[in-house]
């Protein structure tokens, strides 16, 4: 069994930031479990460019408000608490945030826990391997 709280995870090397985001990586790679669970926070007013077109995630808005825009067909969806998206084709999107938002992420294959995004905004494919190495 596994059991973590955010406690543990602040402050060390699964606690990630970058640029407008902040993630907390509960369940990694490392846990050999098939898929990573993060606690994802997006400061508000900010606008957010995502291409994970080496994972399927799903995400799970817990708190705050904005919208998420389908990049290849400029479909808009407003996001609140309670609300789940799936990218389950690779979509590239942009999240905006009209407040912070905090949200679980879901992915599938799982981080290792040390990804940022590119300048594409996609996350590497990276594996135990890769960082073993």
């Amino acid at each position: 069994m596994i059991v973590r709280s955010l406690e543990d995870i602040v402050g060390t090397k699964d606690d990630v930031a970058d640029g407008n985001w902040r993630s907390r990586r509960f369940v990694s790679a490392h846990d050999r479990l098939g898929f990573s669970v993060n606690d994802t926070v997006i400061k508000g007013g900010t606008k957010n460019y995502f291409w994970y077109k080496n994972h399927i995630e799903a995400v799970y808005v817990i708190e705050g408000e904005g919208e998420i825009e389908q990049i290849e067909t400029g479909k808009v969806w407003q996001l609140k608490p309670g609300t789940i998206y799936v990218l389950n084709e690779n979509d590239k999107h942009e999240v905006r945030t009209k407040t912070d938002m905090r949200m679980v992420c879901v992915f599938n294959p799982p981080l290792v826990g040390t990804e940022t995004h590119d300048e594409d905004g996609i996350y590497p494919a990276l594996t135990l391997e890769d960082i073993q190495k």
